[in-house]
């Protein structure tokens, strides 16, 4: 199921670019399938919204927008112990990205110059939630709270109507805890274009975020440009590094965790011990048994999983690097003194205790984070993704008459004469 190399870097090498090639790339097909919901949903509005949701989710609910007391009767149908779980989740989700605020600053010099910087919120936000199988609650946190804690005007969140016209109730839930303002039963690549520019019904919004189907990002990236959004995200990935200590058991079970998400999802060990590496192939085969989607795991691992056996924890640190995985775990015996030298994660899990679904769910890290490499040069979701931020100046004619000359001959050697001019003009003519 899972194969196991030396780590002799040809392994390594060839697996990067193997994981690299994958992902989210959509076909010509698709491509055009999205374009034209695109067009019809901006020429007809809720006429297309309403025709695509009947064609693609079989249900066409009454209303597209769902009033407060079916949110509240969807809430009070959900487990107590869910409900309980969610809350303290998203006491956690929201401390961690408090501390992520940012403030406007202000500058003053001697010479009467004040320059700074505004931060402001976006307007409004939409959120996409993707149903059936992949309805997943947690997402609903990470996308909304840091949007609140930025001070978003109005949070629209769509999501796919249920095989009984109505969103999964554990969705619902969680919004209402997150504090989304307006609920939208529609899905799909049209209420991504519907949030894009707006409908009779559903309003415009500044920028996009949330997961989502192949044909709802494709309908993201069609549209970036029209609408803000967050990234267009490929399939799920983790790398731990582990050294002769680690637990094998423990990283098995961390390794499917991932695996279970998609059969292109990547779940890769590196480790310095040939015993651990062995030992924890048994164990997958061993706890796979038990687990609902053992298929999908067992592919996913067979095509982009691997064990690689390094050297020494450098060459290790090296290849996660070199990867800018999702997810970094840190399985080894002091890990606090290897973080300095990852410059490449979306997320990092420190020691045999701090298992990647800790991030998912309940910790207060985002877990959106950059896949596919985007690591490198990519955050995950925060605070900042929803905020903009404006630049001011002021000189006086005296702050500004000692530069002048400096400005008009940069502005000339660019050959822009009407920008010199700009300045020249304020000191001409006696004025």
């Amino acid at each position: 199921m899972l194969k196991i190399f030396e780590g002799d870097g040809a392994a390594g090498k060839n697996l990067i670019f193997q994981l690299k090639r994958r992902g989210s790339k959509s076909s010509p097909e698709i491509e055009r399938t999205v374009a034209k919901i695109i067009e019809d949903v901006q020429a007809h509005g809720d006429t297309a919204v309403r025709d695509y949701t009947l064609k693609f989710d079989g249900a066409l609910p009454e209303q597209m927008e769902l009033d407060k007391a079916e949110i509240h009767r969807a809430v009070q149908s959900c487990d107590p112990a869910f409900l309980t779980a969610l809350d303290r989740a998203s006491r956690n989700i929201r401390d961690f990205h408090e501390r992520q605020k940012q403030q406007s600053w202000f500058a003053t010099r001697q010479d009467g110059v004040m320059m700074g910087q505004r931060i402001h919120a976006l307007s409004r936000v939409g959120i996409y939630v993707p149903g059936g199988t992949a309805a997943y609650p947690s997402s609903v946190l990470m996308n909304t709270i840091p949007a609140k804690i930025a001070g978003v005007g109005e949070i629209v969140m769509t999501t796919p109507p249920g095989k009984g016209g109505r969103p999964n109730p554990n969705i619902l839930a969680a919004a209402s805890v997150a504090g989304v303002d307006r609920i939208f039963q529609v899905g799909g690549a049209q209420a991504i274009a519907a949030l894009a520019f707006g409908t009779e019904t559903i309003p415009m919004v500044d920028k996009i975020v949330g997961p989502g189907n192949i044909f709802v990002a494709t309908a993201k990236k069609q549209l970036y440009g029209t609408v803000g959004i967050d990234m267009v995200a490929g399939p799920s990935e983790i790398l731990i590094l582990a050294d002769e200590t680690a637990n094998p058991a423990f990283l098995a079970a961390d390794l499917m965790s991932q695996a279970e998400h998609d059969v292109l999802a990547s779940a890769i060990l590196l480790t310095t011990s040939r015993a651990v590496a062995e030992e924890t192939v048994k164990e997958i085969s061993r706890q796979v048994q038990s687990l609902s989607r053992r298929e999908m795991i067992e592919k996913s691992l067979e095509n982009y999983g691997a064990v690689i056996v390094c050297g020494n924890l450098n060459d290790a640190v090296a290849f996660a690097n070199e990867l800018a995985p999702e997810h970094l775990e840190l399985c080894v015996s002091k890990p606090m003194e290897y973080l300095g030298r990852i410059d490449n994660a979306g997320s990092v899990f420190l020691g045999e205790y701090s298992p990647e679904p800790l991030g998912d769910y309940f910790a207060g890290p985002n877990h959106v984070l950059p896949t596919s490499g985007t690591a490198r040069f990519f955050s995950p979701l925060s605070v900042d993704s929803f905020v903009k931020k404006s630049s001011f100046l002021y000189y006086t004619k005296q702050a500004l008459e000692p530069v002048k000359e400096d400005i008009m001959t940069l502005a000339q050697t660019e050959g822009l004469t009407a920008h010199a001019n700009s300045i020249r003009v304020r000191y001409s003519n006696g004025l």
